[in-house]
């Protein structure tokens, strides 16, 4: 049996005004994305590699094309469908972690499973079982500013894999580490690919972008290249 497509984007263009001109941040772009890919999107500053996490994870509209988030075309939904759809699809790694501060690690992870109506022992137990695959379960009632930079991205992590989304979706998440702490998280997103999940890392890393299997490059908006690699580990 194939892979199911997860992700259908068709002809997706962003446009942004400055001042007296318009930006195309997203020329046209088309890709498709299958369960158990792992993808890096890379490019220079300015090529639009945001701006297409940003349309991917439902977090900002695009002004024409299409895009089918397993099967759901999100063009058009309101804010509460959005929020849905990200709650449930896709699980968010990014860069700064964005843990709340006056919550401990097992609670920062639990915030997806509150948001999506599940009762409190399910979610704590859920919660507990997605720090101990991060290997922090010992690290559960630490407030953000008692851990490392690399423990708390992998609260992170386990907060991203809580709600069992379809997409574990990551915005330069080694860029605040050094580069030990680098490799022990790509360690993760390495045994969470072979675990079947479908993860797409957004980097001008070409470190981080070797642990992908396939690599699209973008410049001035556009994609321009795609290639798949071999790996070894």
């Amino acid at each position: 049996m194939g892979k199911k497509e997860v992700i259908h984007i068709e002809n997706v263009s962003k446009f942004y005004t400055a001042e007296s001109h318009t930006v195309k941040a997203l020329d046209l772009i088309s890709l498709s994305v299958y369960s158990n890919d792992y993808i890096a999107i890379m490019g220079p500053s300015g090529s639009g590699k945001s701006t297409l996490m940003n349309v991917i994870g439902c977090l900002d509209s695009f002004d024409s094309g299409s895009y089918l988030l397993n099967g759901t075309d999100v063009k058009g939904l309101g804010e509460d469908a959005l929020a849905q759809v990200r709650n449930r699809e896709i699980g968010f790694v990014f860069q700064s972690f964005n843990l709340l501060p006056g919550y401990t690690a097992l609670e920062n992870v639990e915030l997806p499973l509150i948001y999506a109506g599940v009762s409190f022992r399910a979610r704590r137990l859920k919660a507990m079982e997605m720090l101990e695959r991060v290997k922090l379960l010992d690290r559960a009632d630490h407030l953000p500013d008692q851990l490392s930079g690399g423990q708390r991205q992998r609260v992170a992590l386990a907060r991203a894999l809580v709600n069992s989304p379809s997409i574990i979706l990551a915005d330069e998440p080694t860029g605040n580490l050094d580069s030990a702490t680098s490799n022990e998280i790509m360690s993760i997103f390495e045994q969470l690919y072979k675990d079947c999940c479908t993860i797409i890392v957004v980097t001008h890393e070409p470190d981080i972008a070797r642990c992908a299997r396939k690599v699209i490059c973008l410049k001035d908006g556009r994609i321009e290249r795609t290639y798949e690699q071999e790996v070894g580990l």
